[in-house]
């Protein structure tokens, strides 16, 4: 199960130069329900996902780069580029009416697109509960909460027309 919640951002954090950083390239087969090919790094995988905005099954299978190759050229629509910035969240926050039985180690995957999206950047949070992920309160460089709006789907932005 993926329980996470997508955010725009106002500014980069400092030093982002200075956490792990990914290349992720990925590509979409189908995107109701979305099968998506990736390749993230030096390595591919095959993903289902089913339907939801913020909690939807999830399921990841590895596949060598050949099996990627070959499915990547079957896919529909935009290939999507982008750098993901792995950034642990130092004491994250959350509403009053929640609290966690510990402090929970999360993760901010900040993805700066390529072209066409540039200059699209966003954040992502994962959860481990829908209850965390409600009651959770972003950081101040956060912007928009865009979780519930399908735009800023990876899966619907491959369908998207420049």
């Amino acid at each position: 199960m993926e329980i996470e919640r997508k955010f725009t951002l106002k500014s980069l954090p400092k030093n982002l130069e200075g956490y792990p950083c990914h290349i992720i390239e990925q590509a979409y087969l189908n995107t109701a329900p979305v099968v998506r090919v990736r390749q993230q790094d030096d390595s591919y995988y095959l993903t289902y996902k089913g339907s939801g905005m913020m909690s939807r099954e999830e399921y990841n299978l590895p596949l060598d780069k050949d099996s990627y190759q070959h499915l990547l050229q079957k896919a529909d629509g935009n290939i999507i580029s982008k750098k993901r910035y792995v950034i642990p969240l130092e004491n994250p926050q959350f509403s009053s009416d929640f609290i966690p039985l510990s402090t929970p180690k999360l993760v901010i995957e900040l993805d700066i697109f390529a072209p066409p999206f540039a200059p699209l950047i966003m954040a992502e949070v994962e959860f481990p509960s829908i209850e965390m992920a409600n009651a959770f309160l972003p950081p101040d460089w956060f912007d928009e909460d865009v979780t519930m709006n399908p735009e800023y789907h990876n899966s619907n932005m491959s369908k998207k027309v420049f």
